[in-house]
């Protein structure tokens, strides 16, 4: 039986991420989509407030707690602004490998940096290789104490902020995905060249950009857990543990989509009376709270399920492609309310659609989400 009550810890770091998302994100939140802003300096108070390393282990200076409470304050980052709380969770996808499978000495090294408020990125996504993470061309040669890493690497969220990146490269190409393995780049390093910020559709703020390797000598104590080949398996666990934030990234966004639309259906009003009040708009406010209501239970679940140490591969895999899906239907929805204002970026609900939208391709597309639903559906786990 899942519990879903929330503490009174839980309650108050729920109220304190929502009092930080009204008062810190929402009023800057279109300024930073129009001018390409990146948000560097909410980020540096969020971390500040402890708020974007809850799930760092204390020790390392974090807060040592679970991926629920994770999920949590990401719902009202999301419901502040999608482009910042996909900005601001960069970090924490770069640091789950390091978390899941690091040395000891990684973590202290690393862990401690980010608990202290330095970003990192997750460098897997390739210009030829997206799903399809095998097909990856970035490689890495011993050389004497070192690693030689040449590659490219695309789509790669925060990169020209980062101060150090995990990259996946194949140590072994004859081994195919067994012979990938996860390495510690620290940003400044000689070789690492920097692309342009892409101009993207949605969540403008999130800086997006290529990484380039070219001969980076990257030391033995980076090789992600001291041993070659375990990059693949210790990549897919990161997947686990950050699709739960993600989807409540999305649930955040739809949440607030839906909040501005009930507001403006109760101030606008046609034929005598608040729109609200015709059944056509009511109707269409109620399914957007269902599909809401459902998305954060999965979510939930697979947070919950993670934290109890069993593997959530499924429950992450449900949770990311309906957040996913629901909140652009649930964003398009709320502009259809809003009418002719809706299409305007007067009002918010065009900037949480077109950020909706990158959510149902990164991370594992909605289309590689059913491939894992199916495959684990058939598997017997």
């Amino acid at each position: 039986m899942v519990d879903f009550a929330l503490s009174e810890e839980q309650l108050m770091l729920q109220e304190l991420a929502r009092d930080f998302a009204n008062e810190e994100i929402k009023p800057n939140a279109g300024r930073w989509d129009r001018d390409s802003e990146f948000p560097r300096e909410a980020i540096r108070k969020a971390s500040d407030n402890g708020l974007l390393t809850l799930k760092i282990p204390e020790k390392y200076g974090g807060g040592g707690m679970g991926s629920f409470e994770e999920v949590i304050v990401c719902e009202e980052f999301g419901a502040g602004d999608p482009g910042f709380a996909t900005a601001c969770g960069s970090t924490m996808l770069a640091s789950y490998p390091i978390l899941t499978g690091g040395t000891e000495d990684q973590k202290e090294r690393y862990m401690t940096k980010v608990a202290e408020g330095c970003i990192a990125s997750y460098c897997v996504t390739e210009p030829g290789a997206g799903s399809d993470v095998q097909s990856i061309q970035t490689e890495a040669v011993k050389d004497g104490d070192d690693y030689i890493l040449n590659g490219s690497k695309m789509w790669i969220t925060g990169a020209g902020y980062a101060d150090w990146f995990f990259v996946l490269a194949y140590t072994d190409k004859t081994a195919g995905y067994q012979g990938m393995s996860g390495f510690i780049v620290d940003a400044n390093s000689e070789g690492v060249e920097l692309g342009k910020k892409e101009d993207n559709m949605g969540q403008r703020c999130s800086d997006t950009r290529s990484v380039t390797f070219t001969d980076v000598r990257v030391p033995s104590d980076n090789l992600v857990g001291g041993e070659e080949n375990g990059g693949w398996m210790n990549a897919m666990k990161a997947f686990d543990l950050s699709r739960p934030t993600i989807s409540s990234h999305a649930v955040g966004n739809a949440r607030g989509a839906l909040e501005e639309a009930i507001q403006y259906a109760t101030e606008r009003s046609t034929f005598g009376k608040p729109i609200i009040k015709h059944q056509a708009i009511s109707f269409m406010l109620a399914d957007m709270a269902t599909k809401v209501e459902a998305a954060r239970l999965l979510t939930w679940k697979a947070a919950i399920k993670s934290d109890s140490g069993e593997k959530n591969t499924l429950e992450a895999a449900h949770a990311k492609r309906f957040a996913a899906d629901m909140a652009m239907e649930v964003t398009t929805d709320a502009v259809q309310v809003f009418g002719g204002y809706g299409y305007s970026e007067e009002y918010p609900v065009a900037r949480r659609m077109r950020g909706a939208k990158v959510v149902q391709i990164f991370e594992g597309s909605s289309q590689i989400q059913r491939l894992i639903i199916g495959r684990e559906m058939t598997s017997g786990n």
